[in-house]
C-alpha cells in the first residue's frame, strides 16, 4: 500500500476542491495514483459537490446548546448562501448536531488548516522527544502517527459525530458535505465557542 503523505492530500485537494478525509481516502483506494484517485472522488460526486466551495457562504445562523447538567454550553455559527436555506429545517438540525458535538468533544479549531503553524511544531517536537528511545528509523512515522491522532482530538471535522446510532459513524465532514448535497449550497462551520463552568 502506498505510503500517502500530507502533501499529496493537499495537493489533490487543491485540485478537486474535495475536503482533506474525502482526499484521503480516494488516495488510499487508489494506492497513491493522483489521477485515479480525482477519477474515485468524480464518481463519488465530491469532488462536484465541493465545487460549491467556492461560492460564498455570507448567511447562515448561530445555533446554542446547553447540556441538560447546565455545566457545558455552545454557541456555533454556521453558514451557507442564502437565508431560504438557513431557515430549513434540516440545515437547523445539522447546526444542532454540531453544537451538540462540539459540547461533547471540546474541540479547539474547526479544521486542520486553522492551527497555528508553531502550535503543529511545537506538539510535532513533543511526540518525537516521546519516541527518542525507539529505532531511529521509526521515529518520524511514529511522531507523525501522534500528530495525526492529536489533529484528530483537536479538529472538528475530522471526527465521528458522538451520536454513532442516529449518524451511523458519519464524520462531521461527511455530515457537512452531505448537507451541502441536499441543499445544494456551500455549507461551511465558521466559528464556535465552548463554555465549561469552572473551566
Amino acid at each position: 500500500m502506498a505510503d500517502i503523505s500530507a502533501k499529496d492530500v493537499k495537493a489533490l485537494r487543491d485540485q478537486t476542491g474535495a475536503g482533506m478525509m474525502e482526499c484521503k481516502g480516494a488516495l488510499v483506494e487508489a494506492d497513491g495514483d493522483m489521477e485515479k484517485a480525482i477519477e474515485i472522488l468524480r464518481v463519488k460526486g465530491a469532488a462536484k459537490a465541493a465545487k460549491r466551495g467556492d461560492r460564498a457562504a455570507a448567511e447562515g445562523i448561530v445555533t446554542s446548546y446547553v447540556h441538560s447538567t447546565q455545566k457545558i454550553g455552545v454557541l456555533v455559527e454556521i453558514n451557507c448562501e442564502t437565508d431560504f436555506v438557513a431557515r430549513n429545517d434540516d440545515f437547523q438540525e445539522f447546526a444542532r448536531e454540531i453544537a451538540v458535538q462540539i459540547a461533547a468533544t471540546g474541540p479547539q479549531y474547526v479544521s486542520e488548516e486553522e492551527i497555528p503553524e508553531e502550535t503543529k511544531q511545537a506538539e510535532l517536537r513533543i511526540y518525537e522527544e516521546q519516541a527518542s528511545d525507539k529505532p531511529e528509523n521509526v521515529r518520524p512515522k511514529i511522531a507523525e502517527g501522534r500528530l495525526r491522532k492529536w489533529f484528530e482530538e483537536v479538529t472538528l471535522l475530522p471526527q465521528e459525530h458522538v451520536n454513532k446510532d442516529k449518524h451511523g459513524g458519519q464524520t462531521i465532514e461527511q455530515m457537512r458535505q452531505a448537507i451541502a448535497h441536499k441543499t445544494g449550497e456551500n455549507v461551511q462551520i465558521g466559528r464556535f465557542t465552548r463554555f465549561q463552568v469552572g473551566g
